[in-house]
């Protein structure tokens, strides 16, 4: 009973300390003042502007199609090379392959971000949407292949050895037997190297140029003139947005699993 109740306590304050900043910024999006020192009065302002703001949209959207583009780019290369890591029939290897894979993991984002900055200078490549989407899939490609390479680890490999006594030739191996086993590393990984994506600014803001800037980025560059209440107009449709998806996706998995247990016979499927 005390252990339940310190966990709840727990719970409760860790809830507390995430979401009381998040609804901070919701109740000054509707407020007609200008900062966030004091609530004026309910207003709808801030929204209007914010989607008459074809500027800020557009960088939105361009923030969107960079992480949906470099995450689906980083989990084939990174499940291709968790798979690679798995294979490696000496140990010694293995763990190289492994560390190399970690520097980028454990490495400061500045040092990454001047890095590629150097890197693309010294071979005269435009800093723009390009060299962003080639850094944001290099940092990504590490945290896939850390989401991947642990259900390869679990799988147990003479599943493989039994396919191929049946009959199976590699392709039907992999897409039968090893992809299945995969998929949810694969999904973890691709949601992880989504939010790195989205969420990333120290790297994005040494790439970035010509024009083109993400979210993290114009965000930035306007808070050092003051913060905007658009801004918190912008981050309540994001919240909005996301609690949107997560309710589809539990409605869908709620009725699922309703579906796989319905009774046939007087037993649970």
């Amino acid at each position: 009973m005390r252990k339940n109740l310190v966990a709840k306590i727990y719970l409760g304050l860790t809830l507390i300390i995430l979401y009381v900043p998040i609804f901070y910024l919701i109740y000054f999006s509707f407020s007609s003042g200008k900062n966030m020192n004091k609530f004026s009065s309910f207003t709808w302002e801030h929204y209007q502007t914010l989607f008459q703001d074809n500027r800020l949209l557009a960088i939105f959207l361009e923030t969107i199609l960079l992480a949906l583009l470099s995450s689906l780019v980083a989990t084939v290369i990174g499940t291709i090379g968790a798979f690679a890591i798995a294979m490696a029939k000496r140990k010694s290897s293995k763990k190289v392959l492994l560390s190399l894979n970690n520097v980028l993991m454990v490495s400061p984002d500045v040092i990454i971000g001047a890095s590629f900055l150097i890197f693309f200078t010294a071979l005269g490549f435009g800093l723009n949407f390009g060299s962003v989407l080639l850094s944001h899939i290099a940092f990504s490609i590490p945290i896939v292949v850390l989401m991947v390479l642990p259900r390869l680890e679990e799988m147990d490999f003479s599943l493989i050895d039994a396919a191929r006594d049946l009959g199976a030739n590699s392709y039907q191996v992999f897409t039968d037997v090893m992809l299945p086993v995969m998929m949810p590393g694969i999904f973890s990984g691709f949601f992880m190297a989504l939010t790195y994506s989205l969420d990333d600014f120290a790297v994005t803001f040494f790439v970035t140029g010509n024009g083109f800037s993400t979210l993290s980025v114009e965000i930035y560059s306007r808070a050092r003139q003051g913060i905007d209440l658009e801004i918190n107009a912008l981050s309540t449709v994001m919240f909005l947005f996301v609690l949107v998806l997560v309710g589809i996706y539990y409605f869908i998995t709620t009725r699922k699993n309703k579906k796989n247990r319905r009774p046939i016979g007087g037993i649970i499927k």
